[in-house]
């Protein structure tokens, strides 16, 4: 009796564990399941096709803000970094949308290149995508904002500038009826319009030239350019006025480091801060144009032993029409847009420009661009 009641015991007690390892296993594979669905990145059907059609930048969140699904223009826009959303004004959007559910549609203004000092402007839209995610969506209207801004500052500045030339030029004529009968007197007003009409066509050129740098996009059509090729430019430009002031123009070595963008435009650029210096700096001085770069940051320089710059005016310099020193600048030719002008050329490849100066020893300007890190390493492959 008291063996079959242990073979009785041993097979339930059997019975009951391989129920409970059977119930285990199912619980199991029902958490297995649940995982696979939450741990899943698939967006809804089609979601994929259409951020892959679209011609502005639209990406997809998950639960975690990673990005699952991005547009070309999204990256191409520097709002997507090794499948992350980078820029904090977005991730405040999504999660003002995950917490109250309601699509928000605002306009943005985010840094635009590695420097932060140039801005892109967004018309960003932001709504659920079912439970799980999120859909951006950013349209570029930059170039709105800079046709606006261009708009504003021509009628702000033009009245101002042109009315100096155009005044003298007018005051002059009015002189020249009553000194008809002295020749020399005639000759010295004409050489004085003539010089005031020179100034004026400067004035008007730079205005044309800074309002189109502000109306475009440099970097939609840039290209692989060589800084020593810009640099070779620049100086044969300033070669004669140096050479007639007995200035040396001294030129560091051959880098062969290249950035990508409009090489007339970066040319302008440099030939303006060489022009500068020489205008600012006594006969027989050294102007140093040097190119470095470290990093993944291109450097070009150009240092001078003139008059220097206070240090209160150093944050002005980069202002359109600002002058340090009117009288000079009118002695000079100076119309207040060369500085300006770099400026926006540098800010459209995405870079900055940076200004070290000492009154009596002479100014530095170095202009900073990303270096075209991904063609020179394709270069150095073919060599290889």
């Amino acid at each position: 009796m008291e063996t079959g009641w242990l073979v009785l015991l041993s097979v339930a007690l059997g019975l009951t564990v391989g129920a409970g390892f059977v119930v285990l296993l199912h619980m199991a594979e029902r958490r297995g399941n649940n995982a696979v669905t939450v741990g899943s990145t698939a967006v809804p059907d089609g979601v994929e096709q259409v951020i892959d059609a679209l011609d502005f930048a639209g990406l997809v969140l998950d639960p975690s803000n990673n990005v699952v699904k991005a547009s070309e223009m999204a990256y191409n826009y520097g709002l997507v970094v090794n499948q992350l959303l980078v820029h904090d004004e977005l991730l405040d959007l999504v999660a003002q949308v995950r917490s109250a559910g309601e699509s928000i549609n605002e306009e943005i203004t985010l840094a635009r290149g590695p420097f932060g000092e140039a801005s892109i402007h967004l018309d960003v839209q932001v709504a659920r995508l079912g439970s799980r995610y999120v859909l951006v969506l950013a349209e570029d209207r930059t170039d709105a904002y800079r046709l606006e801004e261009t708009r504003r500052d021509f009628i702000a500045n033009i009245s101002h500038e042109l009315k100096t030339p155009i005044g003298a030029i007018s005051l002059l004529a009015e002189a020249l009826e009553p000194a008809s009968d002295d020749p020399d007197q005639v000759r010295r007003f004409a050489k004085q319009m003539g010089t005031e009409a020179i100034r004026l066509s400067q004035i008007t050129r730079e205005i044309i030239e800074l309002s189109r740098l502000q109306a475009t996009d440099i970097l939609a059509s840039a290209k692989r350019i060589d800084l020593d090729e810009i640099v070779a430019s620049a100086v044969d430009q300033n070669h004669v006025v140096a050479d007639a002031r007995r200035m040396t123009l001294a030129v560091g070595g051959a880098k062969h480091v290249a950035v990508m963008g409009d090489e007339a435009l970066l040319t302008l650029a440099l030939n303006n801060l060489i022009s500068n210096a020489l205008q600012y700096s006594p006969d027989g001085s050294r102007i140093g144009i040097g190119v470095h770069h470290d990093e993944g940051v291109v450097e070009l320089v150009v240092t001078d032993q003139g008059i220097g710059i206070p240090e209160e005016d150093l944050p002005r310099v980069f202002e359109r029409f600002f002058r340090v020193d009117q009288a000079r600048s009118r002695n000079t030719g100076g119309t207040g847009l060369g500085l300006s002008i770099v400026k926006h050329v540098v800010q459209n490849h995405g870079g900055d420009i940076r200004a070290w100066s000492q009154v009596g020893q002479g100014s530095t300007f170095t202009i900073r661009l990303p270096e075209a890190v991904k063609a020179k390493a394709a270069a150095q492959g073919d060599k290889r």
